[in-house]
């Protein structure tokens, strides 16, 4: 059944930091075991193992938000010391871990298993047209253990997201550089501060700016415009709504069940963190 798109965004906001926790130092020792130089080739060699050994300009293409070069980087030299499968079992054993560490006594009570079968199930449910990074995550097994398997139905709905997100973009014109402007914007911070543009030339940076300036998106001190401030909100809500359909599985009390307890996962989690 169709749910209000607010309680949609929430499970972007629920699944994300359980999602993420696959680029954590517990993560990124588990590839630097298998000969990874640092946490970018771990990143890369992870996150597109699902694609299968796929080339720097594929990788690119899908992953869409990185800027020339970087991908070409890591990719193909990751597949020249590990292979895509020995990447995924790393991904999963190493984000199980933290994920773990992060929750602590949750990771082993019986509402676990209750929230990763509802994560799974609305995981497993949403269409794969369109989304070449969630449709190679489909195709991988699902763990057995509960950690696991709540960890890999977020990643399955982070990046089912994700790809919905890129469409959002694209149909906006919006480049995948020029999106980390616009998020750095909507979090207060400036452009050249936010952590995905600060390593970039000068000039490039400048380039994508006055590229924006020229649209009417951003004003002469780098701040957002209203029609940019705009158009930033109309990409979250077509993103949302590109994500509800994974939940349609789920009745309207699943849903505010899976909230419910993946809020009190948060919360563990926050604790940790702060």
């Amino acid at each position: 059944m169709p749910h209000p798109r607010a309680k949609v965004h929430r499970m972007f906001e629920l699944v994300e930091p359980i999602g993420t926790v696959a680029f954590s130092e517990v993560t990124t020792e588990a590839f630097l075991a298998l000969g990874m130089r640092n946490y970018w080739d771990g990143y890369f060699a992870g996150r597109a193992a699902p694609l299968g050994s796929a080339s720097a300009e594929v990788v690119h293409a899908v992953f869409y938000n990185f800027a020339d070069g970087e991908v070409a980087r890591h990719i193909p030299w990751v597949w020249e010391k590990t292979t895509p499968q020995e990447a995924i079992a790393a991904r999963e054993r190493g984000s199980a871990a933290a994920l773990r560490q992060m929750i602590g006594h949750l990771a082993d009570s019986p509402g676990l298993v209750r929230v990763a079968d509802l994560a799974t199930l609305a995981a497993l449910s949403a269409p794969t047209d369109g989304r070449a990074l969630y449709a190679g995550l489909r195709t991988l097994d699902v763990p057995e253990e509960p950690v696991a398997r709540l960890w890999h139905a977020a990643t399955l709905l982070r990046e089912h997201r994700g790809d919905g997100h890129n469409a959002a973009l694209l149909a906006h014109g919006i480049g995948g550089t020029e999106a980390h402007v616009l998020l750095a914007l909507s979090l207060g911070m400036r452009a050249q501060d936010f952590g995905r543009l600060r390593h970039l030339p000068e000039p490039r940076l400048t380039a994508v700016l006055d590229g924006l300036r020229g649209r009417g998106l951003v004003d002469a001190a780098g701040g957002f415009t209203d029609a940019g401030r705009e158009t930033r909100q109309r990409i979250e809500a077509l993103t949302d709504e590109l994500a509800a359909p994974a939940y349609d599985v789920l009745s309207a009390d699943e849903l505010d069940e899976l909230v419910a307890r993946l809020e009190l996962i948060a919360a563990a989690m926050k604790a940790v963190n702060d």
